[in-house]
């Protein structure tokens, strides 16, 4: 009776050892999924979905133009999102001297750049002399203090293309007359807006659309294909830096901060093309 008393403990106790390693088994397993699970949820949530653009930039830049008397913007659709942006048809642009610029607000190149040349573009512009695209990148967002300027001043631009497009060339000067110095977190977005609102901007939506980031995933988009390239009507490979100024698609690479230089060289493709907007008016 003993014996048996024994061999069914021995039993039992078989079984709860048994009992304990598929537990453990088991608890692994679950760990191992739930683990799986939280990386997954990690690795979604980290891959941004395509955004679309915002309109009157199909070609990634905000093309504007003048008739003698004012300057406005050439309407275009908005890129839908995981699309690809439709360059701009230089052929259709026979008779003025077509200039592509790539910026980032927080560049202080770029804003050499627009305070040399600023006023003989737009005088330009005005005359109807030549065409003007304007590509805002984000390639300084680390040297803002983590504040992002460099994307959350493009979107602002981005902002003014899709909702009063007009406006976008005087917020791009105004940008620029208030620009940060690198290393400082730059403007809030609260300050943003006041500066757009300066500039002439009148359209409610556009605050929002600065206080919501509403294209800053695309100027994300933008800026990596800016980088990858390659860049629309041009030899030039890629954005390597900026500004990156093209003229007739050919880029400039003289001094940023003298503005005779430059006119001298828009005179030069104006001539080598035989461009009929070769009168700046100078």
């Amino acid at each position: 009776m003993a014996r048996e008393s024994a061999r069914l403990m021995r039993e039992e106790q078989k079984k709860r050892e048994a009992r304990r390693r598929w537990y453990w088994r088991g608890g692994i397993g679950v760990g191992l999924i739930a683990v799986a699970a939280i990386v997954a949820m990690v690795v979604v949530g980290s891959v941004k979905p395509p955004s679309p653009g915002p309109l009157n930039m199909a070609s990634d830049g905000v093309l504007v133009q003048g008739d003698g008397t004012s300057i406005t913007a050439v309407p275009t659709a908005a890129t839908a999102a995981g699309a690809d942006p439709t360059p701009t048809d230089v052929s259709a642009l026979t008779s003025t001297v077509n200039i592509t610029v790539y910026l980032d607000y927080l560049c202080p190149y770029c804003g050499q750049f627009e305070t040399t040349n600023g006023a003989q573009l737009s005088s330009w512009l005005t005359a109807g002399n030549i065409t003007l695209e304007t590509h805002p990148i984000s390639i300084l967002d680390q040297s803002s203090n983590g504040t992002k300027y460099s994307t959350r001043s493009a979107n602002a631009a981005a902002c003014v293309a899709n909702y009063q497009p007009d406006s976008f060339l005087d917020v791009n000067a105004a940008l620029f007359a208030n620009q940060p110095t690198e290393g400082t977190d730059g403007l809030t977005d609260a300050e943003l807006v006041s500066l757009v609102e300066t500039a002439g901007v009148t359209d409610a939506s556009v605050a929002s659309c600065i206080t919501d980031q509403e294209f800053g995933s695309w100027v994300g988009d933008a800026t990596d294909r800016a980088l990858a390239g390659p860049l629309p009507n041009t030899d030039v490979k890629n954005v390597a830096g900026t500004p990156t100024v093209l003229v007739q698609g050919v880029q400039y690479t003289g001094a940023l901060d003298d503005a005779a230089a430059f006119e001298s060289f828009v005179m030069e493709q104006a001539t080598a093309t035989g461009d009929g907007g070769t009168d700046t008016g100078e």
